[in-house]
């Protein structure tokens, strides 16, 4: 067995993003001293995943069990007071504990609930799918949704470590893995093009749980993170002119407003490749970013068994949900496109017709 990856996320309060298989027991070590209690929140449905986590903090720690709904059913405000209420009643003090096991949504909430209890108090993520590993268990960024989006309500809170179990993704679903290579392959074509490469070189079925060609692709999108939230963590810019964490958004405008639109049957990595070919074209039709490179989403999207098309809504409506977007500044819509693979920067204002025209390649009336 290779040994862990250990990659350094250098923030303010820096912290370490371990990649490699049965790192359980470097949890204790993540939790620090002076813990005495460690709430696990964990949807209902993995418990299989955080039985062993609640075991073994059980002979150093009083565990507090907090299971939630699974995917984004958890992330709502009445699942985060039912949280608050239970660390409430177990007494739980600023130097206490959250450990969160779960996908994406989990490490959201749980983020969330660690954020804002007693104004914020130590949280490790466990993630357990791809799509956390990658992205939101490694960036402080947690939320939850309200009726009008999606990650509407939130705050930046650190964790004080990631535990990327590469180990638990040979029991993830097959869709789910795809949805991850979403956010994979979104990093490749921000800032580190060897994983498009990578993707294009090797034969789809190569890309499995177990492989060092998946294991590459983990850690080159976790150093893609940590760099990009080392230099602007609460997405204010970046150095040097660089739209700084804004890029990681690249895709996430139209993804999120199609996932809202589809009362979130597409999975995230899903709709973030469809958004993703949503800014291609809209960069392409602004005549910023070369043909050849635009048509690259599609063929790289596809090869890792991704949709690249969807029909699920109007133009008229996803511009409605575009519009509450986080990202967006006043009445006008923002977006983070190309100029080239790996040289990102912010489209403000796009014309109409390109939007529409975007839109049209997007839901295949234009490809």
């Amino acid at each position: 067995m290779a040994e862990p990856s250990v990659i350094p996320v250098a923030t303010g309060a820096p912290y370490d993003v371990v990649v490699g298989e049965d790192l359980l027991d470097r949890l204790p070590a993540a939790l620090g001293k002076g813990v005495a209690r460690v709430a696990v929140i964990a949807p209902v449905d993995l418990d299989r995943f955080a039985a062993p986590v609640r075991d073994l903090l059980a002979t150093s720690y009083d565990v507090l069990d907090l299971p939630v709904p699974p995917g984004e059913r958890a992330k709502t405000a009445h699942v985060a007071d039912d949280c608050w209420e239970r660390l409430g009643r177990a007494g739980f003090t600023r130097s206490d504990a959250v450990v969160t096991v779960g996908g994406g949504a989990t490490t959201d909430l749980g983020g969330f609930v660690a954020a804002t209890w007693l104004r914020g108090v130590r949280v490790v993520h466990v993630p357990t799918s791809l799509l956390a590993m990658v992205d939101a268990a490694v960036g402080g960024k947690t939320g939850i949704n309200t009726s009008r989006g999606k990650n509407l309500v939130g705050a930046f809170h650190e964790p004080a470590a990631v535990l990327c179990d590469l180990a638990v993704l040979s029991s993830l679903p097959r869709a789910e893995l795809r949805s991850g290579l979403g956010e994979v392959v979104k990093c490749g074509f921000v800032a580190d093009p060897r994983i498009l490469e990578i993707v294009e070189q090797s034969p789809p079925d190569a890309l499995t749980p177990g492989s060092p060609e998946l294991r590459e692709l983990v850690e080159r999108a976790v150093r893609v993170k940590a760099a990009v939230v080392a230099d602007d963590l609460t997405e204010r810019g970046g150095s040097a002119g660089h739209p700084g964490r804004e890029i990681l958004n690249y895709g996430h405008t139209m993804g999120h407003a199609i996932e809202r639109a589809s009362d979130y049957a597409l999975r995230h990595g899903e709709a973030v490749a469809i958004g993703a070919v949503f800014a291609a074209e809209l960069a392409r039709t602004a005549g910023l970013l070369d043909p050849s490179a635009a048509d690259r989403h599609r063929s790289v999207l596809t090869r890792v068994g991704l949709p690249t098309t969807w029909h699920g809504a109007s133009y008229d409506e996803l511009r409605a949900l575009m519009a509450i977007d986080k990202k967006s500044r006043g009445s006008g819509l923002r977006f983070v496109v190309l100029s080239e693979v790996a040289r990102p920067r912010i489209l403000e204002g796009p014309h109409e017709a390109d939007l529409r025209a975007a839109y049209d390649v997007m839901t295949g009336a234009g490809a």
